[in-house]
């Protein structure tokens, strides 16, 4: 969490995912989810023009049940972090 200057929750992924899209969130990672908490957010981040996936860089986010979301810079970082 060294390379963060803070993290924020609300309590629902979708949410969450909606201030991404708007950006009020710089980014949001989250597992496990179910496909209801995620869909409509995801939707949404695309259509506004930012990145979603699954922890691997895929498009599984629906049966893994893992979202990473972010913009075009933010996107590929969460990656490596959630990566591990």
């Amino acid at each position: 969490m060294g390379q963060v200057a803070g993290v924020r929750r609300f309590g629902a992924a979708a949410l969450d995912l909606a201030w991404v899209a708007a950006g009020r969130f710089d980014g949001f990672w989250e597992a496990p989810l179910k496909p209801w908490d995620m869909a409509a957010g995801i939707a949404i981040i695309r259509e506004a023009g930012g990145f979603v996936s699954d922890y691997r860089g895929g498009d599984t986010m629906m049966t893994s049940g893992e979202v990473v979301a972010g913009n075009s810079v933010l996107h590929g970082k969460l990656l490596g972090l959630v990566k591990g």
